[in-house]
């Protein structure tokens, strides 16, 4: 009888051992998702700085901190008009800013610089994983 239950405690303990790891495994992939959407989207915006290179510096205005844009029901916008409306900062800006925020979630925040043609992109969400709450990307290159 000493013998199934100490069987039962090894069983158990291994089962929950298990449990432990696919949670683990699940928090881990979810931040490796959110990690390269980050990257997509910094390159994405880094893109469009170098096709509109004549206007570069308004990309500037894309920097928002957590909670300032809400992703509307309906989807995030797609910029739409003519081709220079299409091709200008404006339109690029409010659907990129969408987007942060609909794939790394409501917490999320960026922050745009540009100077003398170098150009740095940081965006931050909140991930959970480690023990800092917030996690960054950071992209910086030369137009």
């Amino acid at each position: 009888m000493i013998e199934v239950l100490v069987a039962l405690l090894v069983m158990a303990l291994g089962l929950l051992g298990f449990a432990l790891m696919q949670t683990l495994n699940l928090r881990y992939t979810q931040s490796a998702n959110y990690r390269t959407q980050a990257t997509n989207l910094a390159n994405e915006l880094v893109d469009q700085m170098r096709v509109n290179r004549l206007s570069s510096a308004d990309f500037v205005a894309a920097s928002f901190t957590a909670g300032e844009i809400t992703v509307p029901a309906a989807g995030c916008p797609r910029p739409v008009g003519t081709a220079v409306e299409i091709t200008g900062a404006n339109g690029v800006i409010a659907s990129w800013e969408c987007k942060v925020v609909q794939l790394l979630g409501e917490g999320a925040s960026a922050n745009v610089a540009y100077a003398d043609g170098l150009v740095t992109v940081v965006l931050s969400w909140g991930d959970r994983v480690g023990d800092d709450p917030n996690t960054s990307f950071e992209l910086e290159t030369r137009l």
